[in-house]
């Protein structure tokens, strides 16, 4: 299944460990799993109740030797697997405020893939 979702995204998706706040949704810490230009994973260290389809602001805060600020994501929650203490969201990201900084975070990802 999971191959399978893998397939039929547009852009690939890069692993990350940044820190991630989601404040309308908790109050604890997330970590950001992957990420492409059209969406992203979010490993959440607690059970979270959130709605699919549902809005939200996505606070990332890129790991500091990447010299990139934090910035700012709107996206959709498309998915929740939950697991025990915690669980892991799917999103589907629908605009950038901090558009800069995050094409450049994914940029970054990508150039770290590949070395």
């Amino acid at each position: 299944m999971k191959q399978f979702a893998e397939e039929q995204r547009k852009n690939r998706r890069y692993p990350s460990i940044a820190l991630v706040k989601i404040p309308q949704v908790f109050s604890g810490d997330a970590f950001l799993k992957d990420i492409s230009i059209t969406g992203c994973r979010i490993e959440c260290t607690m059970h979270v109740d959130i709605e699919t389809n549902s809005q939200h602001t996505i606070k990332i805060y890129p790991e500091e030797n990447t010299g990139i600020d934090e910035f700012s994501l709107m996206a959709e929650c498309k998915w929740i697997h939950p697991g025990g203490y915690s669980c892991d969201i799917g999103f589907v990201i629908k605009k950038s405020p901090g558009k800069k900084d995050f094409e450049r975070y994914v940029d970054y990802l990508s150039w770290r893939r590949n070395a």
